[in-house]
């Protein structure tokens, strides 16, 4: 460990090589809050961005590649949903969408929204998203929620297109070792947004970073990539001794002005409002880390019906977008994962700059130390 971060050696390894980057750092995918400008801007940087695309028809989706292939000539990752709905999404009623909008009827009213109306889910079809990345040809793809098909990945693998895998247990990192992926990100349950949990239920995956990462490391063959609740250069150089090759940071860039937050959310992440997260379904239908705030406070209450996956998150954002115009951070989903209070980077490239000191410096003070350690020792014996 000492070796890997106490040198330039902490920038080469067996990630950095298949990803051709000049840094093992990814910006995590963000969802809908990425932005072209945040995904060019880290890879341009030498990391690796990435743009969360899975609720976009494919045609936004090219629109998007194109965009970023405009803004840098670097390697870049889309990342997508493998399991785009919940089952009852397709069979959700009419009374139950009152009954889910009850308990925001009122705070719509608030902010001068109007109710929306009940209409029957329209799926956008996974496959087709694939096959924009496939036809764009792409650097990287990273999924969440499930494996794509064999005949989805041999079709990427025959494009050479690298393959990124997420994983919140280390059954889940075996499984996308057997599929042939070739990195895994585990992610643990420190992690913003949403839990991408496919073996099990998200509630049955809640292992911490800390845990996660040595025993995926051992349970598998692939360089790993570490998730969740990495804020700054302790938490990397942490990951690289629990045997991570890179690290993936979605709340540290996500407070930056590139990103595709809104101010109010972006001001909520740097201030100290946004120490305290929590777990929740009410906001999309779907386990996710949030900030502590009155809607997800509300939400969480046991007697609130929530409507499947993406019902729920078409439902909240019927309040959220008034509630964004009328400055009423309260009422928003604030994804941000647990070390969210470390955030204090504006840019992109700050951030970067000061991770890519701080990991060098904080890297050079454990060698030294595990150095003294190995003389004292050997002085004992």
């Amino acid at each position: 460990m000492a070796d890997r971060v106490g040198s330039k050696s902490w920038m080469e390894n067996r990630l950095t090589a298949r990803l051709g980057l000049q840094y093992p750092i990814i910006q995590g995918p963000l969802g809908g809050l990425s932005s072209q400008r945040l995904t060019s801007a880290v890879s341009n940087y030498g990391g690796l961005g990435s743009f969360g695309a899975h609720g976009l028809q494919p045609e936004a989706i090219r629109k998007v590649i194109r965009e970023i292939k405009d803004l840098t000539p670097k390697p870049f990752a889309m990342n997508l949903w493998v399991s785009m709905e919940d089952e009852g999404a397709f069979t959700s009623t009419e009374e139950a969408f009152d009954r889910s909008f009850a308990p925001l009827a009122k705070h719509i009213e608030s902010v001068g929204g109007t109710k929306p109306f009940y209409r029957p889910y329209e799926r956008i079809r996974f496959e087709d998203q694939v096959q924009v990345l496939l036809d764009e040809g792409i650097f990287a793809f990273s999924f969440i929620y499930g494996i794509p098909s064999k005949q989805i990945l041999d079709e990427f693998r025959c494009k050479g297109i690298v393959l990124i895998g997420t994983a919140t247990t280390v059954d889940e990192a075996i499984a996308l070792e057997q599929a042939g992926v070739d990195v895994i990100a585990a992610s643990g349950f420190e992690a913003g947004g949403h839990r991408g949990s496919f073996l099990q239920s998200s509630e049955d995956s809640l292992t911490g970073t800390m845990a996660l990462v040595p025993q995926v490391v051992d349970a598998v063959q692939l360089p790993v990539v570490a998730a969740g609740g990495i804020g700054d250069a302790r938490g990397v150089v942490a990951a690289f001794a629990l045997g991570a090759e890179g690290v993936q940071m979605g709340t540290a860039f996500l407070a930056c002005e590139e990103s595709g937050a809104n101010t109010l959310h972006r001001k909520v992440i740097l201030s100290c409002q946004a120490k305290q997260t929590a777990l929740t379904r009410g906001f999309t239908g779907r386990l996710a880390r949030g900030i502590k705030n009155r809607m997800l406070d509300e939400l969480n209450q046991k007697d609130i019906e929530v409507l499947p996956y993406p019902l729920q998150r078409a439902l909240v954002r019927q309040l959220s977008i008034p509630a964004e115009k009328a400055g009423r951070p309260e009422l928003l989903p604030l994804w941000a994962g647990q070390s969210a209070s470390l955030s204090g980077c504006t840019e992109a490239r700050t951030l970067l700059d000061t991770l890519v000191k701080e990991i060098s410096e904080i890297g050079g003070a454990v060698q030294t130390w595990f150095e003294n350690r190995l003389v004292h020792k050997q002085q004992n014996t």
